[in-house]
């Protein structure tokens, strides 16, 4: 199953706590609890946040944290590869020479195809999106008897 780890997908909930806030800084114990995550978590997330310059962070006894820039200018891509470097759907989606049978494969370029689709579809995405609550599916009503 491909799926974004644990910490990408928290370090998702922690900025759209910060996208929900514009301009505030907050501790890492305030996202903690805003976000509904253990503070070690959100700690050990804004290291990488923070080296990607999706966060700023500000010490001292007001300090913490805050977006780096508008919600609406950071697109999911750059928070997955902030936590796990470069989406990569295989090992030769991302650079050649990983693989012993790449000289006669006949898979590397849809495979190549398929990582850029879900590159555009994350870059389609914004932050400030992630903040709107996704609409419910219309109700089906079951055929009765």
């Amino acid at each position: 199953m491909l799926r974004v780890t644990k910490l990408t997908d928290y370090a998702t909930v922690v900025l759209t706590v910060l996208a929900a806030r514009p301009g505030a800084v907050l501790s890492a114990p305030e996202l903690a609890e805003a976000s509904g995550l253990e503070q070690p978590t959100v700690a050990k997330l804004l290291k990488p946040l923070a080296a990607a310059g999706l966060v700023q962070g500000f010490r001292g006894a007001s300090g913490g944290y805050r977006l780096a820039k508008p919600a609406e200018s950071v697109s999911l891509i750059e928070i997955v590869e902030a936590m796990e470097g470069p989406l990569g759907m295989t090992e030769c989606s991302t650079a050649a020479g990983q693989c012993g049978i790449e000289h006669r494969c006949g898979v590397r370029n849809n495979w190549r195809r398929i990582n850029d689709v879900v590159i555009d579809a994350l870059r389609g995405v914004s932050l400030a999106q992630m903040l709107a609550r996704a609409p419910h599916p219309p109700h089906v009503r079951s055929a009765q008897a």
